[in-house]
């Protein structure tokens, strides 16, 4: 049985991050800066609920008579009881006989164009861990694009206009750019699972590698940019939030009222309509979440049983990058132009060109990942290099037929020319004996 190290992960980000956020409120509170405690405080205890009623949700809490876990979760205490709990059946799975096992069937990632089917026996405790994983991965986006993601950017917009870093405050940034890194993963991770769920997944280490640092440098300039971009225009910021807030919030409702599909029952059978319709909600809003810092690999899909759309839209990533590019580019232009006295002591070119480089980089981290690293590129019909190839074949053969033609008349003139220029000038050159009689004449 697979170490649950994905747990062990989660909880540890989550503890950290709340007990760095509290003390740092607490810092805030004496300094007498109440706005930075309340929103401080604010980042870091609403996503805490959210992951509460997140790990009851899909261990089905509500529906069963457990008022000790009932109770834990109220006092933010779940994750720890959860995380306690799955590492009990971890380490009872190997001294308990399973009595009862499932047989679940996967298909391997194809070998010289061969693919073989393979049956697993899967016990009680195994399925139990499963449960735990995917609560505690569904926790770990949730406490990254909810929570970590605006307490990164408060806390570093407090630092860029107090000119100073305390070590508290350092601290937090950096546990919460770690938390959006890893939830960013785990939606990597749970993206391929659900596309090629026929086949047994194994991801390398070299691919989590390739993944950390692309959504490392994505993430980072991000914040960077809208942290830059608040400072010198502090009205403006809302326009752009709420264009990317309703872009990305209604682009799955639209998408579902276009092709007319019914409205999704299967979601809970415990839940009535209005339920469903929260739940959906919510969905929406950490999709957009992730969207507005990241691009999310799963993409949500109403009309589908799942909410998961199975299909790798290139399409869209392509789009997607190429306009966060753009924004992101428009932003650090403006704030170029209209940054305050306490960028003085800044190089703001050599800032814009490496907040740009370091966006490019994780582009190429991303194309690396999918040429390289990918669990299922096997699986592929063509390559990320064939695709950029043919890409550039494309723009080439749009480009020259964008060329305007010749005239048909100067060419023909210019043949025409060219024929009578030839034998006239084969009747007027001399033949040597004759330049020779011709320099006689002269010299006599």
């Amino acid at each position: 049985m697979k170490f649950p190290a994905s747990v062990l992960a989660s909880v540890f980000l989550f503890v950290a991050e709340t007990t760095a956020a509290l003390y740092l409120s607490s810092t805030y509170r004496s300094a007498g800066d109440r706005m930075w405690q309340a929103l401080t405080l604010l980042f870091s205890l609403l996503p805490c609920a959210l992951v509460q009623l997140t790990l009851l949700f899909v261990h089905r809490d509500l529906s069963r008579d457990r008022p000790l876990v009932l109770l834990l979760h109220l006092l933010q205490l779940g994750p720890l009881f959860r995380c306690f709990e799955a590492f009990c059946i971890y380490c009872q799975s190997s001294h308990n006989e399973e009595p009862y096992v499932s047989i679940t069937k996967k298909r391997q990632i194809p070998k010289n164009g061969l693919s073989e089917e393979i049956e697993k026996e899967v016990g009680q405790a195994e399925g139990k861990l499963f449960t735990h994983r995917s609560a505690f991965s569904r926790a770990s986006v949730i406490q990254a694009f909810l929570g970590s993601a605006p307490q990164l950017t408060l806390q570093l917009y407090i630092s860029v206009l107090q000119q100073h870093v305390t070590v508290g405050r350092c601290f937090l940034m950096t546990l919460s750019l770690l938390s959006i890194v890893y939830g960013a993963l785990r939606c990597n991770i749970l993206a391929i699972k659900i596309k090629y769920d026929e086949y047994e997944v194994k991801v390398k280490p070299l691919a989590y590698v390739c993944i950390f640092l692309w959504r490392s440098f994505e993430i980072a300039t991000r914040v960077t940019v809208l942290v830059l971009f608040t400072s010198v225009l502090k009205t403006w910021v809302v326009a752009v939030i709420l264009l990317n807030f309703f872009s990305f919030f209604l682009y799955p409702w639209i998408l579902f009222w276009c092709s007319g599909s019914p409205f999704p029952e299967n979601i809970e059978k415990a839940l009535s309509r209005v339920g469903t319709t929260i739940v959906l909600c919510f969905l929406t809003l950490l999709y957009t979440g992730i969207n507005m810092f990241c691009w999310s690999a799963v993409q949500l899909k109403i009309d589908n049983p799942e909410l998961i759309s199975k299909s790798q839209n290139w399409y869209r990533l392509l789009v997607y990058y190429m306009m966060r590019f753009i924004e992101n580019a428009t932003l650090l232009l403006l704030w170029y132009f209209f940054k305050t006295d306490i960028y003085m002591y800044v190089c703001a070119p050599l800032l814009v060109l490496q907040l740009l480089v370091g966006y490019c980089t994780a582009i190429l981290f991303m194309l690396v990942f999918y040429q390289f690293f990918h669990p299922c590129k096997k699986l592929f019909s063509s390559s990320v290099s064939e695709s950029f190839v043919a890409w550039i074949r494309c723009v080439c053969w749009a480009c020259r037929r964008q060329k305007p033609p010749e005239p048909v008349g100067k060419s023909d003139t210019t043949s025409s020319s060219n024929r009578r220029e030839t034998p006239s000038s084969s009747k007027v050159s001399l033949e040597p004996s004759q330049m020779l009689e011709a320099d006689d004449l002269c010299s006599a």
